[in-house]
C-alpha cells in the first residue's frame, strides 16, 4: 500500500478486512447467515430488551429499515419478540440463545484480533481518540448500519 493513501481510505480498507475476517471466523463457528447490519442490533440488544422504535432511534435509522433487519434476524433465530409487561400492544426485542451465542463468538473474535495487533493498546487508544467521546449525559453511541 502506498504511503500517500488517504488515511480515511486506509481506515475503511482496514475495517473492511476486519469485517471479512470476522465473518469468516463466525461462519466457521456455525453463524454463516449473519447479515451485514446484525452486529449493530446485537450490541444494542446486549444492553437489554428494546422496542423496535427504541432500536431504530438508537441506530439512527428508519422504523421500516429496523423492522426489516429484525424480521430477518428473527427468521434466522437470533432475535425473539415478546409482549411488553406494561403495554401489551408493544413488542419487546431480545437476543435469543442463538443471538447471545453469536454475540459471544463475535466478542471473542474481537479480543483475539486485538491481541494479534503488534501494539493493540496504542492502536485502541488512537482509535478512541479519533472516535471521540459522546457528550456527557447522552445515550450510548452505536455505529449505525450503512
Amino acid at each position: 500500500m502506498s504511503t500517500d493513501t488517504d488515511i480515511g481510505i486506509l481506515l475503511g480498507l482496514a475495517y473492511g478486512a476486519f469485517v471479512e475476517q470476522m465473518h469468516a471466523d463466525l461462519g466457521a463457528r456455525g453463524f454463516d447467515d449473519l447479515g451485514r447490519s446484525y452486529g449493530y442490533v446485537f450490541r444494542v440488544l446486549a444492553d437489554g430488551d428494546r422496542s423496535l422504535s427504541d432500536l431504530a432511534a438508537l441506530l439512527e435509522m428508519t422504523l421500516p429499515g429496523a423492522a426489516k433487519i429484525v424480521d430477518e434476524m428473527e427468521a434466522r433465530g437470533y432475535v425473539e419478540r415478546h409482549a411488553d409487561r406494561s403495554d401489551r400492544r408493544v413488542k419487546r426485542l431480545r437476543l435469543s440463545p442463538r443471538g447471545r451465542a453469536a454475540l459471544r463468538a463475535a466478542r471473542a473474535f474481537h479480543r483475539r484480533f486485538e491481541r494479534r495487533l503488534a501494539d493493540g493498546p496504542a492502536l485502541r487508544a488512537a482509535l478512541e481518540a479519533i472516535a471521540g467521546e459522546p457528550p456527557a449525559g447522552s445515550a450510548p453511541r452505536y455505529v449505525r448500519p450503512v
